[in-house]
This record gives structure tokens, C-alpha cells and sequence, in this order.
């Protein structure tokens, strides 16, 4: 029963959460509306690091199903026409899962290290194909056209809240569905599998397809994230999928941890906060500033920043 509250507990306060955030969308300046639209959809990438994390596995690759979903409403929008919003993400999830649904036939066999390099490299080779597509602007990319919502088009004035708020309504409904997700039987299992797969093998799970379908189920968030990413900055690159953006998705999951469905919305929050004051203030080195953040939150903080939250819940019982 306790287990079955606290859920509930969550799934109110993410729901709480994702009503104030829209509600500060009306009063908030748009500088911190963009930045926070960046941040969220990032972390929603950082969720797809975190459900294969709780597995035992590291993907240095995500950046490879941020860039589809990115280029799937791109391209979508540019060649094909459609600007409705919701169509579009739906494209971007759709294009993402199908290739992960491929992809991860091979990546379900591997493991450690060998998984983390394999998905690096997936991802540099959509990276250089991008790079190389005169027709997708090279390493320029291209811009992608503001959205319609079910034929409903935004005045100028309108369009960037409206965005934003289609933004938190996303991330809030996956934070739900990741959260019961984690609370069921299949999302429980992942640390077994980490620890010792022979053994849940032997309660008649094969630690293989559970892998799959996490690997495929990170691919639909990430796309989710490059989808939204692309409505909120009006345009897509290949950098997109280059290693060190794959990098600062590990970066930000190790900085939340992945005790809580909260936790890559904190880190990523903090990661664009950091990274923001430290590029005004120190511009030539504020890359050292990003790293001695990480590594103190190694040393001090080992499970992430959720760590805290949970230490004070602790003391309070």
C-alpha cells in the first residue's frame, strides 16, 4: 500500500507541477520561457539515458534519436507541407521508434562498454550523413516554419507562448507515463537485470527483450525531445547528433541520478542555468566551470542530485 501511495503522490505532484509551469508561461519574459522550453525537452532525452541507466546501460548515442526527431519536423514541415504540430511529433516519434525497432536487435546483445561505443558510433554516422546532405543544409541545417494546432494557427504574438505551452503539456503526459512505467512490474525489474540477468532469466524474463523494449521506449522520448526542441528554437543541425551533444545527455543524467522520474527535469533545469551564466560570464572557459560541476558532484553527491531530496526525506521521517 505504501508503495502504491507514494506513486500516486508523485503523479499529483508532477501534475501540480505541470499546471504551475504553464501558469508562469503568461507572466514569465520569453528568455526564460526559451530557456526552459530547452531545458525540459532536453531532459526528456534524458530520461531515455536514464531508463537504460536503471539497466546497467550507458548510451553515448542518444544525440542519434534527438537528431531524427529534430529532422523528421524539419523535413516534415519543409518538403511535405505539414505544420501541425501534433501531426508532427507524431511523425518524429513514429520515424525514431522505427529505427530503434531495427537498431535494437543489434544493441540488445551488447553490453558495458561495447553498448556505449556502438551507440556512439550509430549516432556520428547519421551525423555525418547530415553533414554531407547538400538538400538538408549541410553542416548549416535549415529552418523549420512556425506550427498550426489542429487548424488553428497563433498570431505572431501568440505563436512562441502557445509553444511553450505545448512544450510543458508534453513533458508533463511522458513524466506521468514514465512514472507509472517505473512503478509497474517491467520498470521494477530493470535493477535486477543490472545486477545479475542469469538470474531473472531464471524467473522466466528474457533480460534481452526488456532491454529492447527500454532502448526502443528511450529512442520515442528522445525523438519527443528533438521534436520539441525543434518548435522551440525554429531551427535543426547536425549537431544535433554529434557525440558531444549524446555527451551532455550523460552529463545531465549523472548530475540527476535516476532514483526519481524528477530527477533529469532538476539536473537539466540546473544544467541550462549553469551553463547560461557561466558562457556570460566566462565565455573562453566555461566548459572547465560545466566540468568541475560534474566532478563534484561525483565525489560528493554519487547517486545525483535527487540524493538530497531523498537524504531530507530521511531525516524527516
Amino acid at each position: 500500500m505504501s508503495a502504491k501511495t507514494t506513486i500516486d503522490k508523485t503523479q499529483v505532484a508532477l501534475l501540480i507541477a505541470t499546471a504551475a509551469f504553464a501558469a508562469a508561461g503568461v507572466i514569465a519574459p520569453y528568455w526564460l520561457c526559451f530557456l526552459t522550453m530547452l531545458a525540459l525537452a532536453k531532459a526528456l532525452v534524458v530520461q531515455g539515458v536514464v531508463i537504460q541507466m536503471r539497466l546497467g546501460l550507458v548510451s553515448f548515442g542518444q544525440g542519434l534519436f534527438f537528431g531524427i526527431g529534430g529532422y523528421a519536423v524539419g523535413i516534415a514541415s519543409n518538403f511535405w507541407g505539414i505544420s501541425d504540430a501534433f501531426v508532427l511529433l507524431a511523425l518524429a516519434l513514429a520515424a525514431a521508434v522505427a529505427v530503434a525497432a531495427v537498431l535494437g536487435l543489434l544493441m540488445a546483445r551488447y553490453r558495458d562498454i561495447f553498448f556505449a561505443m556502438l551507440s556512439l558510433a550509430l549516432s556520428m554516422i547519421l551525423f555525418g550523413v547530415l553533414v554531407k546532405s547538400q538538400g538538408l543544409g549541410s553542416t548549416d541545417g535549415f529552418n523549420v516554419p512556425a506550427q498550426s494546432y489542429l487548424g488553428w494557427v497563433p498570431a505572431p504574438g501568440q505563436q512562441k507562448l502557445v509553444a511553450y505551452v505545448l512544450t510543458i503539456a508534453v513533458v508533463g503526459t511522458v513524466a506521468l507515463l514514465l512514472c507509472r512505467y517505473l512503478g509497474s512490474g517491467a520498470g521494477q525489474i530493470a535493477e535486477a537485470v543490472r545486477e545479475n540477468e542469469i538470474r531473472v532469466e531464471y524467473l522466466g524474463l528474457s533480460p534481452r527483450w526488456l532491454i529492447y523494449a527500454s532502448y526502443v521506449m528511450a529512442a520515442g522520448v528522445a525523438a519527443l525531445g528533438g521534436a520539441l526542441t525543434a518548435f522551440a528554437t525554429g531551427h535543426v543541425d547536425p549537431e544535433m547528433a554529434y557525440w558531444a551533444t549524446s555527451g551532455e545527455f550523460v552529463f545531465i543524467a549523472l548530475l540527476g541520478g535516476t532514483a526519481h522520474v524528477a530527477a533529469p527535469f532538476l539536473a537539466s533545469i540546473l544544467f541550462s542555468v549553469v551553463r547560461t551564466y557561466a558562457f556570460e560570464y566566462t565565455p573562453h572557459t566555461w566548459q572547465l566551470i560545466l566540468g568541475l560541476v560534474l566532478l563534484a558532484i561525483i565525489v560528493f553527491l554519487p547517486k545525483g542530485l535527487w540524493s538530497l531530496v531523498q537524504r531530507e526525506g530521511k531525516v524527516r521521517a
